[in-house]
C-alpha cells in the first residue's frame, strides 16, 4: 500500500507480523514491499540484460526531469533537512553516476533498486530484513540524529530528514542508508521503500510496479505491505 498509513504484511520466517508504521506527513507518498530471494545475493549475480538498464538511453517506463527532482527535494525539506551537496537525494547521485559511468554491479537487490531509482527519479531505500529489529517506523529524525552510512565509518546528520527507524534507531532514508542494515552476500530478504511525493501522483505506484516486475523476472518473490 502507498501513503502515510499503517502498513502491515504477514511474512514468513521470524517476520510473521512485519509492520511498518508511517507517521502522518503532508507530502509523503511512500510505497513499501518485501522481497524474498531464492538464494543469497552472493549467489545471485545480476544478469547482463538487467544491468544494461543502468544507461541513460535504456528503455524504461519512467523518466526523470526537473519537476521530479524539485518535488523530491521539497519532500525532504519539509522537516527542515537541506537536501543539497553531499546530502542530496540518492536519486540525484545516480544521475551523475550513470552519466559518468561510475556504477558497477553490486548485487541483485541493489542493482534493481538503482535502475528504478535512476529512471523514476525517486530515491529508494533497500535494507536487509535480517539486520533490522522491529518495530519499524517512518518518521522525521530529531535534531542531532546521525548514523554511519559506509564501511569507512562516515556519518550523515539526519536532523529533520524522513527516515526509517527500527528497534535500534534510524537505518534508512532517501539520501544514504545506514551501514548496519545494508545488504550483503548473505542477504535473503529485503524491505524496499520508495520515497515518493504527493506532488507526483501515480509515480510511486508506477515505480513500485516496475521494480517488483524486474525482481520477479529474476526469480524473487515480492509482497506489498498492506493494511
Amino acid at each position: 500500500m502507498c501513503g502515510s498509513d499503517l502498513l502491515a504484511q504477514r511474512c514468513r520466517g521470524r517476520y510473521n507480523h512485519l509492520m511498518l508504521t508511517v507517521d502522518p506527513h503532508p507530502l509523503l507518498d511512500l510505497c513499501a514491499f518485501q522481497t524474498r530471494f531464492p538464494h543469497p545475493l552472493g549467489e545471485s549475480p545480476s544478469p547482463a540484460e538487467l544491468t544494461a538498464l543502468l544507461a541513460s538511453d535504456a528503455p524504461a517506463p519512467l523518466s526523470s526531469d526537473d519537476t521530479v527532482r524539485d518535488a523530491v527535494r521539497t519532500l525532504l525539506r519539509h522537516g527542515g533537512f537541506k537536501p543539497t551537496g553531499r546530502s542530496k537525494p540518492a536519486s540525484e547521485y545516480l544521475l551523475k553516476a550513470v552519466r559518468e559511468h561510475l556504477l558497477s554491479p553490486i548485487n541483485l537487490a541493489v542493482d534493481v533498486c538503482n535502475i528504478v531509482s535512476y529512471h523514476s527519479g525517486l530515491p529508494i531505500s533497500v535494507v536487509d530484513l535480517d539486520r533490522v529489529r522491529p518495530p519499524l517506523r517512518v518518521r522525521i529524525a530529531e535534531v542531532g540524529t546521525s548514523y554511519v552510512f559506509n564501511a569507512s565509518g562516515q556519518c550523515i546528520d539526519l536532523s529533520g530528514l524522513l527516515s526509517l527507524y527500527d528497534g535500534e534507531g534510524p537505518c534508512a532514508n532517501a539520501v544514504k542508508d545506514a551501514q548496519r542494515t545494508k545488504t550483503s552476500a548473505e542477504t535473503r530478504q529485503t524491505l524496499s521503500l520508495i520515497w515518493g511525493s504527493v506532488a507526483l501522483p501515480g509515480r510511486s505506484q508506477a515505480a513500485e510496479q516496475w521494480y517488483r516486475a524486474l525482481l520477479e523476472q529474476c526469480g524473487a518473490v515480492t509482497e506489498r505491505l498492506t493494511t
